[in-house]
């Protein structure tokens, strides 16, 4: 009888320690390195079990080719790169890794949020470029942290970890989720806002964590940006597709945004003719001195990366042994 087969999608190169380690003597184990969801056919249809990362995304043209797969499991926290409802049409249970990247997400929102509202990236990109004098006088006005209102769109597990190292810093906390369960708030110092619209003229910053969904699509665009009161600073690590890119650089022209930090976008990597990233390239523009804009990194340590291939081939084997799998999505 036949080894099972695990296919590794994307993202992971050999060697494959940690797969191999944890699923070696079960399975064969074998990476695609695959960029495209073509790339996957006629390579992915006899896996009895998938890993698979951001670079692509599996619909159901896919699924419905796979022969006697049990489990996809999306390596990360948002899985909306994987059709769910065609996986669980054919009885392949969708699973995700909720918990690998919590602290660095975290602290990546927070280390955007404080490079803006303190001025760094602003003043360095500027004297870089020798514009403006060499004084604190081009950056005004800021403010001091403590006492300031920063508003969370998803209080999840990255959500919550972000507003306990905001509230260490002396910000005030409000936050806005219609699934968060009641006394969270309690719970964390923090403030429930039941609407957007009741949080948004509230804040000086905004940072997001929600998932990519239905309703998360587009959820802060020209409309809701118009609520936050005018210089405000807005930080997304969650998807880009929550965040209209557009929108965004609308509001840094007006300068209804004072500053914007994008850790991802709804295209990865962007086209070079997408406005934002040309204003953000052009030295002359309000967007290249007040936007920051990251590669989809905010995930990533070395510790990170490895909790995400660890805990993921770990959810396979438990379903190679005939046990359950964890987090399931679907």
């Amino acid at each position: 009888m036949p080894r099972p087969l695990v296919v590794i999608t994307d993202f992971i190169n050999p060697p494959l320690g940690h797969e191999e380690r944890i699923l070696g003597d079960l399975a064969d184990v074998v990476a695609l390195n695959a960029f495209s969801e073509e790339a996957l056919q006629g390579r992915i249809e006899q896996a009895d079990a998938i890993m698979m990362y951001h670079f692509l995304a599996i619909g159901r043209k896919t699924i419905d080719r796979l022969e006697k797969c049990r489990l996809i499991v999306r390596c990360g926290v948002g899985f909306d790169n994987v059709d769910r409802q065609a996986a669980r049409e054919r009885g392949i249970a969708v699973a995700n890794v909720p918990d690998y990247g919590t602290e660095e997400v975290a602290d990546s929102a927070i280390a955007m949020l404080m490079t803006m509202m303190r001025g760094v990236s602003f003043m360095n990109t500027r004297l870089q470029h020798r514009q403006g004098p060499w004084i604190y006088e081009q950056v005004r006005p800021l403010h001091r942290l403590r006492g300031l209102r920063l508003g969370i769109v998803g209080l999840g597990r990255i959500g919550m970890a972000t507003a306990l190292r905001a509230r260490a810093l002396g910000l005030e906390v409000l936050f806005h989720d219609p699934y968060a369960v009641d006394g969270l708030d309690k719970a964390l110092g923090v403030t429930r806002c039941e609407t957007l619209e009741e949080m948004l003229p509230r804040v000086q910053a905004v940072s997001v964590h929600c998932p990519r969904t239905t309703e998360t699509q587009g959820l802060i665009n020209a409309r809701t940006l118009a609520l936050l009161p005018k210089g405000a600073f807005l930080v997304n690590t969650a998807r880009g597709g929550c965040v209209d890119a557009g929108a965004v650089l609308e509001a840094i022209e007006s300068e209804q945004l004072r500053g914007a930090a994008l850790d991802v976008l709804e295209v990865e990597p962007p086209p070079d003719d997408d406005p934002l990233i040309a204003a953000w390239r052009t030295p002359s523009t309000l967007a290249h001195d007040r936007v920051i804009i990251n590669p989809h990194a905010a995930f990533y340590s070395e510790q990170g990366l490895d909790d995400m291939r660890i805990k993921g081939s770990t959810n396979i084997r438990r379903v190679l042994e005939g046990k359950p799998p964890r987090n399931v999505v679907n």
